[in-house]
């Protein structure tokens, strides 16, 4: 029998497309960056790493928000449709429900994983009942403890803004982490844990800002981040995904989010299989939870496996499980 990998770090990047090679409206086209040199008609092979093009839209009508986004990355099922709609910011009743029973985290941790949101939430959004995260209620419904600003202090967990240079200006003392530095925390929280989460979220800030010159300086820091990340992991051992949620920082003509695909990226040995699986959104938890089955199992499953056909055609609806199914 295969033993699992070591780890797997899943990083949601909020916010970051595919878009055009165009300096004037996309930083990502101006930023001096290693891993982000990716465009909508061009995706260059980075050594490495395998990046996909993914569909964020989902096949309803609508620019893609974050709330059914991260749901759909999460459960692997398609959020906006079942909610009938996208929805930004907070997660609904309706969302709450799909992650209670399916979300990644909760599968994994009743299969005797160990699973750790990296990030540090302050304790005013740790005591918010209303508009909660969908980060945190999936962690919550999966029994997953959701760390503070002592963990932050501590060096056992980041804040989204991994350099706290923000928390620091709203009144806290915490320490300014470089881009490695911060890196080097969270590949020791993934050290001990067979699955860690991390959200990153200013890339959306600065895509609403249509800010060039602050975007430009955090895809640089997150450059930086990415690659001492890429060197402290075992990649024979450790899987190292970068997924978003919808297009936005990829064209600041625009303060809102976009149509653009979204860039999938995979680090680890056999990511090229992995990334044969994923098409849209929605593949992407399926496609880890097959990546864990086969080492845990022994498995000799196609990991390619067949595209969902929910994550295409909105008239398929009634091949999504209901909720009340638990689907």
């Amino acid at each position: 029998m295969n033993s699992p990998p070591a780890g797997i770090l899943l990083l949601l990047v909020d916010g970051l497309g595919l878009g055009d090679p165009d300096a004037g409206r996309n930083p990502l086209a101006v930023a001096r960056t290693r891993w982000f040199q990716c465009f909508r008609n061009r995706i260059p092979a980075i050594d490495g790493c395998v990046v996909v093009s993914t569909d964020a839209s989902l096949g309803v009508p609508g620019l893609p928000q974050s709330a059914t986004g991260q749901t759909a990355l999460l459960t692997g099922l398609n959020a906006p449709l079942l909610a009938g709609r996208h929805i930004q910011g907070f997660c609904t009743p309706t969302l709450t429900a799909l992650l209670a029973e399916q979300s990644l985290f909760r599968t994994f941790s009743r299969r005797g994983a160990r699973v750790a949101c990296a990030n540090a939430f302050p304790t005013s959004v740790l005591q918010r009942h209303r508009f909660p995260s969908v980060t945190t209620v999936a962690m919550r419904a999966a029994g997953i403890r959701l760390r503070n600003l002592d963990d932050l202090a501590g060096g056992r967990a980041l804040h989204h803004d991994f350099t706290n240079t923000l928390l620091n200006l709203r009144g806290s003392s915490m320490p300014i982490f470089s881009p490695e530095e911060a890196a080097e925390c969270l590949a020791e929280i993934t050290a001990t844990h067979d699955l860690t989460y991390y959200e990153y979220i200013q890339t959306d800030l600065a895509g609403h800002a249509q800010n060039m010159d602050r975007a430009v300086a955090l895809l640089e820091g997150l450059d930086r981040f990415i690659s001492r990340l890429v060197a402290r992991l075992d990649l024979s051992r450790h899987f190292l995904v970068l997924a978003s949620d919808h297009g936005n920082v990829e064209d600041l003509a625009t303060a809102s989010h976009t149509w653009n695909r979204i860039p999938t990226m995979i680090w680890g040995h056999g990511k090229e299989r992995l990334a044969r699986r994923i098409h849209a959104l929605t593949d992407i938890t399926p496609a880890l939870l097959t990546l864990w089955n086969s080492h845990s199992q022994g498995s000799t499953t196609d990991t390619r496996g067949p595209v969902r056909p929910e994550t295409r055609d909105p008239e398929l609806s009634s091949r999504v499980p209901s909720l009340s199914s638990g689907g």
